[in-house]
């Protein structure tokens, strides 16, 4: 379904005086869902310049998770002279509609059925944002089958295209937190079957970029940053309430901010490689969890309860390759722990779906 043209964009860092951004584009707080989304939403000039030089149009399968919505209308807005086209069940109307009128044209596909991928458009851009995490330990049948199966459906369609496929950090093992993290070197450990079925996803990727000369992008993210969900959300949330950390369960985390994360995967489709290979996708730091919980408790008011010693190792990823490709991430830690703070203390909506960063056995 084609919608009609979406509104120009200013991108940010372009700002004039009366935009409530300044020369950072980096606002104060955000008033409702409404702002965020819209920053969320809002390209820089990097990523304006780079989808300029992008062939072809963009089609993003699983576009109904936490990051498609925001990101569809950030590949809108940095190239306002392709086609957007997103793909789901599109279990939500409203979401489909609200898509629409930001210019995205939108179809309703079961991406397991191979019938309905064969009759999506052939574009010569791929984004794979399809999975299934939360719950994946109560149907692994259904776990492995979106993680692994569909997976080779969609390589096997898209052949002629670039395809950037989600993955995540939880392929590598926990190392040592003095490390920097797994590079995109490091031998894969998953534990539990959510991590192995990613990696079987991988796999499917790599196997059919070798069959037909695919090129692409493994995109190895952990932890993406909405004010709604995510770990910096989660310590917030359980501060606030009075429930303790326990960092013997996990102790140090990487986090970069969404919309930094959404920029990424989409200036990817420019770095594709044959065959396909893995980019690490985080912030550059390995942040303490006991720091960023004493962070948010003073931004929150509120001392919080912290148990447990550190263990000495976690599921740690090294970004470097990314910031050489792409530059340091635009929203840094401490402006992300002053709007998640804010955003906490207002009782402002939540997506209710914990990341689980704490589990170490991989039982999502």
């Amino acid at each position: 379904m084609r919608s009609s043209t979406a509104p120009q964009v200013q991108p940010a860092g372009d700002c004039d005086p009366s935009s409530g951004l300044g020369g950072s584009g980096l606002p104060a707080s955000f008033d409702d869902d409404a702002a965020l989304d819209d920053f969320l939403s809002r390209p820089d000039r990097t990523l304006v310049d780079d989808m300029q030089r992008l062939d072809g149009d963009i089609l993003i399968l699983g576009v109904a998770g936490k990051m498609g919505p925001t990101l569809a209308r950030l590949a809108r807005n940095a190239a306002p002279g392709k086609r957007i086209i997103g793909v789901a069940r599109f279990n939500e109307p409203d979401l489909r509609r609200e898509l629409e009128g930001h210019g995205i044209e939108t179809i309703r596909a079961d991406l397991l059925d191979a019938a309905q991928v064969d009759a999506l458009p052939r574009v010569a851009n791929v984004l794979f944002m399809a999975g299934m995490k939360f719950g994946a330990s109560a149907n692994q049948a259904l776990t492995w089958a979106m993680n692994v199966h569909c997976p080779s459906i969609v390589a096997s369609t898209f052949r002629e295209s670039r395809i950037v496929a989600f993955s995540t950090g939880n392929i590598y093992p926990l190392v040592d937190v003095l490390s920097q993290g797994a590079q995109e070197s490091t031998p894969p450990g998953p534990r539990g079957e959510y991590a192995q079925s990613c990696l079987g996803r991988e796999r499917i990727f790599e196997y059919f970029s070798g069959l037909h000369g695919t090129p692409g992008r493994l995109f190895r993210l952990n932890y993406a940053i909405d004010l709604r969900y995510g770990v910096l959300h989660d310590l917030a949330m359980r501060i606030k309430a009075g429930i303790a950390i326990d960092l013997s369960l996990m102790g140090h985390v990487n986090v970069i901010w969404q919309g930094d994360a959404n920029a990424q995967a989409l200036r990817s489709l420019l770095h594709c490689t044959g065959p396909t290979s893995p980019i690490n996708i985080s912030g550059p730091e390995t942040l303490s969890v006991r720091w960023l919980a004493e962070e948010l408790g003073a931004r929150l008011g509120v001392a919080p309860q912290i148990v447990g010693a550190e263990a000495p190792t976690a599921w740690l990823t090294n970004s470097a390759r990314a910031a050489e490709l792409f530059g340091y991430p635009r929203v840094p830690l401490r402006r992300m722990l002053d709007w998640v703070a804010d955003w906490v203390g207002r009782d402002m909506p939540s997506f209710n779906k914990p990341t689980k960063y704490e589990v170490r056995d991989g039982g999502f």
